[in-house]
């Protein structure tokens, strides 16, 4: 079966993505779960260093390799992609990614500096990349040039970031329209928060769906997305 590499998003740790990795060893995937120190660096040597080594601890077969990513490991493998060729790339997807970047960035870098700068200390240099303008990194790393499903959350209930993008359709960090990327496969919005999404059942049936098929299964994900998990 393929192999899958897992990247955890900003200030999270591969112990977020373990259910999500159990689940997909059931299905008959390979899995590296990866940990990377996501508060020390910027995005681009992030990428470079991290899905560098990944790649090569993956199993030398003929099989393709897909990405899985929560939030900012999405940017990973959008910034090493950009730079880098994978010989067996397989099909990617993305939960919650700022692709787009997102409002709450603006906000703090622009509108409440002094606390932008205090978040920045906390979460560190890659915090700050996530803006939406056009010179920001996410606008600069293009379109996809690979099969990318991507799923995004609409419940909004993060206390500290959720009222700067209140008006908006949202996971809490990132708006739903900030998750689109041009270029990609397929994509789907799910009634769930952007901190768990990648624990929630139909969200990784989702995900083995579109890593199997290419594509999501728009028929289950309306009839189980509002049931009790």
């Amino acid at each position: 079966m393929s192999h899958i590499i897992l990247l955890h998003g900003l200030a999270r740790t591969s112990l977020s993505m373990r259910r999500l990795a159990h689940r997909l060893n059931a299905e008959g995937f390979t899995v590296d779960n990866t940990d990377y120190p996501s508060r020390t660096e910027r995005i681009e040597p992030l990428a470079f260093g991290v899905i560098g080594r990944a790649l090569a601890r993956a199993p030398k077969t003929d099989l393709p390799v897909h990405f899985v990513t929560h939030s900012m490991g999405g940017m990973l493998v959008r910034a090493y992609l950009q730079q880098h060729k994978v010989d067996r790339l397989g099909r990617v997807v993305m939960l919650a990614p700022p692709n787009q970047g997102t409002e709450v960035v603006d906000f703090y870098n622009l509108r409440a500096p002094l606390l932008g700068r205090m978040l920045r200390a906390i979460l560190g240099p890659a915090s700050g990349q996530m803006r939406t303008d056009a010179g920001a990194l996410p606008a600069r790393l293009g379109p996809a040039q690979f099969e990318l499903g991507i799923i995004a959350g609409t419940v909004n209930r993060n206390p500290v970031f959720g009222p700067v993008i209140s008006t908006m359709p949202s996971d809490g960090v990132v708006p739903v329209e900030r998750t689109k990327l041009v270029g990609m496969s397929d994509f789907l919005a799910l009634p769930y928060t952007h901190t768990f999404i990648m624990d929630k059942t139909l969200v990784q049936d989702q995900v083995v769906h579109f890593l199997k098929h290419g594509r999501f299964d728009r028929e289950d994900a309306i009839k189980l997305a509002n049931s009790d998990e």
